[in-house]
């Protein structure tokens, strides 16, 4: 019988971090790692199944027979199971076969820690090197600039599947994409891509959502160097790379976490906390020390490894609340009797800490839908510690009030001017996510009244009232051309579109919005702080006009925006103003006709010595239909 060489990467010190929680390199030591022992080469094997009684490595090299290679169990109590297989190197195929003491259970699984994945349906893991040899030197020691929360962070959400495929309609390969995206990114102007995930996830219709190799980038577009490749250039373009993260649920396919070793390893042992009602999946054991680092080592491994730039936390209201989704008596109040669960609080606290204490220069952001305090507020002054937070109730406001016909939007212009109440008590980012496009909800330009031009119209003042509201900003691949199907991650987008002059258009705005965000420091540099916000007028709801003023670092540097949310043009329309001389220029109107606009100029009067909204001095503007005008 071929033998398993006794071997380990584990220090004492490093069994005792793991136990305690606090190892967040465990990629380095868990997993398959080839290497060479006494002159002999052959894969380094270690998975952590503390109810096993054996557990065999099996594959191709020994016809998937659990008695050729049975892994040797630590002797330490941390149930770990390791050991050097001679002769099998990068490339074969393997899972682990678990005999669980717990009631004879017999599991085939996934290595946790696998860095490739077969491609889905088929589910082994793959040993894999990911060598590459970085090209994003000057990104990297320079990135400080380009992700701290006073500069410009403008982000397409993109899911790899769907933003465009072959001619057969076939995936595109990571290296192919690498090409595509990367120049059509830098000429749109968006300072971020972020990606849908692409951790390994059986399941196309889940988008990436329910993962199965937390380790792995899917297999659907490549091997992990073709990743790599796809993040270099990006950054070598000058464009940061944010990943949807999910910590919060893991799908019961077989091969999974789920049941890993015969027992609840990773999942909450109590259904009650343990299982995900809406989405029929498993929640983490936040209370589990090994569970935690787990998951902390992983949200460390992309941000080492693949030179990832931010993290995004799916579906962080899931894991606050113990009652989420759940009728009265589907729950337990934890020991204080409320409803927020401690050890998921502790978790993200500690996951933050983490993130940002090796990676300063990254940001994690929240997608995070209840008034919940203190989200993006530092872990040392009690908040959760990210970086950023989504603001959900101005997507579901704003919408709210653009699906109305411009007639009646005068009854509801506290829908937009609401967000103002609350906008500061976060460093929120303005979403318009891909959430926002599906189940019928229709794409964002068929959510607009009006025909045609009203339509194209509304869209772009929404993308510029957008832009120009304090925040940071995300909009899903196919808004920023007026993409008019419903997103379906099957196929591609609707590229064709862009030959027509209201959908390049619309792009054509979208790019300027990039433009004038990067190169207008008003709109950036308080974009977390009130100090970076005015009111000129936001009372006049019988006009549907709203004015206000970005503020920078230098009052000389001060932006005005003006937006009509009618389709009639407001002529002469008075504006006060803190200036008391110079000129007052346009830097943008949504209404040009190179963004699909009628054309209509926003004209600007001499400054006059005329008292109105509160100023000793006035212009007068015209602020055409459906639009918004910045200007300086």
């Amino acid at each position: 019988m071929p033998q398993v060489t006794v071997f380990s990467l584990f220090t004492e010190f490093d069994i005792n971090l793991f136990k305690s929680g606090k190892h967040f390199r465990l990629y380095e030591k868990l997993g398959s790692h080839t290497m060479e022992l006494n002159g002999v080469k052959g894969t380094y094997f270690a998975v952590w199944a503390p109810s096993a009684r054996s557990v065999s490595v099996i594959g191709n090299f020994n016809g998937w027979n659990d008695d050729e290679h049975r892994l040797n169990v630590r002797w330490d109590a941390s149930g770990i199971w390791e050991g050097f297989i001679p002769d099998v190197g990068v490339g074969e195929i393997y899972k682990y076969k678990v005999y669980s003491n717990n009631h004879g259970a017999v599991t085939e699984k996934a290595d946790p820690f696998a860095r490739y994945c077969e491609h889905p349906p088929r589910t082994a893991s793959i040993i894999w090197n990911a060598e590459y040899e970085w090209k994003d030197k000057r990104w990297m020691e320079n990135r400080t600039g380009k992700n701290s929360l006073d500069t410009p962070f403008s982000v397409y959400e993109v899911h790899l599947g769907s933003w465009k495929r072959n001619a057969d309609g076939d995936f595109l390969s990571y290296n192919e994409i690498a090409e595509d995206l990367v120049a059509y990114v830098k000429d749109i102007g968006f300072t971020h891509v972020e990606f849908m995930p692409i951790m390994e996830y059986p399941y196309d219709p889940s988008w990436g959502y329910q993962l199965t190799g937390y380790f792995a980038p899917t297999s659907r577009f490549g091997d992990p160097s073709g990743f790599k490749l796809l993040v270099d250039k990006l950054h070598q373009a000058g464009v940061g790379v944010i990943l949807d993260w999910v910590p919060s649920h893991f799908p019961e396919d077989a091969h999974g976490l789920g049941f890993f070793d015969g027992s609840h390893l990773y999942e909450h042992p109590d259904r009650r906390r343990g299982y995900h009602p809406d989405w029929k999946s498993l929640i983490f054991n936040y209370g589990r020390n090994e569970v935690r680092a787990f998951l902390i080592s992983n949200a460390l491994f992309w941000l080492d490894q693949y030179h990832v730039d931010g993290l995004r936390v799916d579906a962080v209201a899931s894991m606050l609340y113990l009652d989420y989704s759940r009728e009265e008596g589907e729950w337990e109040p934890n020991m204080y009797g409320n409803n927020e669960n401690l050890e998921a609080l502790s978790f993200i606290r500690e996951f933050n800490e983490a993130v940002y204490g090796n990676y300063p220069d990254v940001q994690t952001i929240a997608e995070e839908s209840t008034a919940f305090a203190g989200v993006s507020k530092p872990v040392m002054y009690g908040g959760l510690g990210f970086g950023m937070k989504w603001m959900m109730g101005w997507m579901h406001d704003t919408l709210e009030y653009f699906k109305k016909e411009p007639v009646y939007r005068k009854y509801h212009q506290n829908d937009l001017t609401f967000s103002m109440t609350y906008a500061f008590t976060e460093n929120f980012m303005l979403p318009l996510s891909h959430d926002e496009v599906v189940y019928g909800k229709q794409s964002l330009v068929y959510r607009m009244p009006g025909d045609e031009w009203q339509r194209f119209a509304n869209l772009r003042l929404m993308f510029g009232y957008m832009f120009t509201h304090p925040g940071t900003n995300l909009i899903f691949m196919g808004g920023e051309f007026g993409q008019t199907s419903e997103w379906n991650f099957q196929q591609s987008l609707e590229w064709h579109l862009t030959e027509y002059k209201v959908h390049s258009g619309v792009q054509n705005l979208v790019k300027a919005l990039n433009k004038v965000y990067k190169e207008y420091p008003a709109l950036y540099e308080k974009q977390f702080s009130p100090d970076g916000f005015q009111w000129i007028d936001y009372g006049d709801h019988e006009n549907s006009v709203l004015t206000y003023i970005r503020r920078g670092h230098d009052t000389k540097n001060d932006v005005f925006i003006a937006c009509n949310f009618t389709p009639t043009p407001r002529e002469k329309y008075r504006v006060g103003i803190p200036k008391t001389s110079g000129e007052m220029k346009v830097i943008l109107n949504s209404d040009d006709k190179k963004y699909g606009g009628s054309g209509t100029r926003s004209t600007i009067s001499p400054i006059e010595k005329i008292a109105w909204h509160g100023r000793e001095q006035s212009v007068e503007l015209t602020i055409p239909p459906l639009a918004i005008v910045i200007f300086q």
